[in-house]
């Protein structure tokens, strides 16, 4: 069991993190993903296997894991026949369970999962011409209380594990075969031709659909910052999931004791949920801020480390009518960011609406002349086109359906169409 300690938040509750290595099951069995090589090793030991043995299994378990993204001991074909049933009565390769999947009319992917012990959070997949960019959550519910977000609305029930957090990269990488070619074939017999170096074409069957991973789902990422480090740790392993760091964006509320760990120990992108340039304003949209203010954020962002211009920090800026989107608050953004010598882009986000929400969304107009200005200061500010509002998977939209439907429902759903496909 890992040590995680509380932090005080600003919020409604503070969070119950459930701290832990790896998650328990009914069947005794122990789940593997989210587990580094050297802990891997550890409980092959445990489980009998003489210390020089238990490394060279680990090695090859953690290369079919994540290089080749098996879900099956069976499958792993350089092990012995007889060592892989050993494996699969002590140990199982997991995914999170899906409730549901929808397919929003642009595109966009939504996918609600559930944890072992029945939470349930979501995951989103954006693809777009240049790029698949996958939305990951670190928490179930959220305990910051932003007021323009749905999930915000949602109480904290407990941090993901670090299996549950890159479990939903392993999840994603299946639903669009995204694993190098040949990985579920069983006439490969060594790992020998497995580490040879393999063309764009072979890597992927669909052309490398997920190139980008943010931070930016259910959840405070810093607030659950162990876990999400380690998860992190094994997308960018190159003998993992080898995604590199600047592919990743972590994106924060300003969590501001946290953030310069966030830079130094796991080195991805920064985004800062900013929404506001008055401290009245953020004190009421984004209530953390009345913990760290704009001024300790700021600074924190400047001092944030490997930040360049050749890696801004992103400012995400919601855009709701008559609150934060008038000219002043334009030109005070502008001012700001430059004040601090911020390496910075802003992205522009209309808000999403959702049932129940206080605010509106800024008119068109109003955001164009927003981004106008930021541009003319010489800071880029690209309004962000909204994505998968149909199936409530916008930026600031996901709330598990738990909320909206019921099990009930959802095995009806599920019995129809198994009987229409009949």
């Amino acid at each position: 069991m890992s040590n995680t300690d509380l932090m005080p938040i600003a919020g409604a509750i503070d969070p119950v993190p459930v701290a832990r290595d790896i998650t328990p099951r009914p069947d005794g069995r122990v789940d593997l993903i989210g587990l580094p090589k050297k802990r891997i090793a550890e409980l092959f030991a445990e489980a009998g296997l003489d210390a020089k043995q238990a490394k060279l299994r680990a090695k090859q378990v953690f290369h079919w894991l994540y290089h080749r993204g098996v879900t099956e001991f069976e499958a792993m074909t350089d092990i012995a026949k007889t060592m892989r049933p050993w494996l699969a009565e002590r140990f199982v390769i997991g995914r999170p369970n899906v409730v549901e999947a929808q397919v929003s009319s642009d595109g966009t992917r939504k996918w609600l999962l559930q944890t072992d012990d029945g939470h349930e959070f979501e995951m989103v997949f954006i693809p777009d011409a240049d790029r698949g960019t996958l939305c990951v959550s670190s928490q179930v519910g959220c305990t910051l209380n932003c007021r323009f977000c749905h999930t915000g609305t949602m109480r904290l029930v407990r941090n993901l594990t670090p299996g549950e957090i890159v479990g939903q990269v392993m999840l994603a990488r299946d639903a669009l075969s995204e694993w190098p070619k040949g990985a579920n074939d069983t006439r490969l017999a060594t790992m020998a031709g497995l580490d040879d170096e393999e063309t764009e074409a072979e890597y992927t069957a669909d052309g490398r659909l997920l190139t980008n991973i943010v931070m930016m789902g259910m959840g405070e990422p810093l607030y659950n910052f162990d876990h999400v480090k380690q998860a992190l740790t094994l997308v960018m392993d190159g003998d993992g999931l080898a995604l590199s760091k600047r592919r990743i964006t972590l994106s924060t509320s300003g969590v501001v004791p946290m953030m310069a760990r966030c830079g130094e120990e796991i080195g991805v992108n920064l985004a800062v949920s900013l929404h506001a340039v008055t401290k009245d304003v953020r004190d009421e949209i984004v209530p953390i801020n009345k913990k760290y203010g704009l001024e300790e954020l700021l600074q924190a962002c400047a001092d944030y480390p490997g930040a360049s211009n050749a890696r801004r920090i992103t400012f995400e800026y919601v855009m709701l009518k008559d609150k934060n989107d008038s000219d002043e608050d334009a030109r005070e953004l502008v001012r700001l960011l430059k004040a601090y010598k911020l390496p910075a882009k802003v992205n522009l986000i209309p808000f999403n609406p959702w049932p129940g929400a206080a605010y509106d969304c800024s008119s068109p107009e109003r955001i164009r002349a927003f981004s106008n200005i930021v541009f003319e200061g010489g800071i880029s500010a690209p309004v962000r086109t909204p994505r998968g509002r149909d199936i409530d998977a916008a930026c600031g939209q996901l709330k598990t359906a738990a909320h909206k439907k019921s099990r009930a429902e959802r095995d009806r759903e599920a019995a129809s169409e198994a009987a229409n496909e009949g």
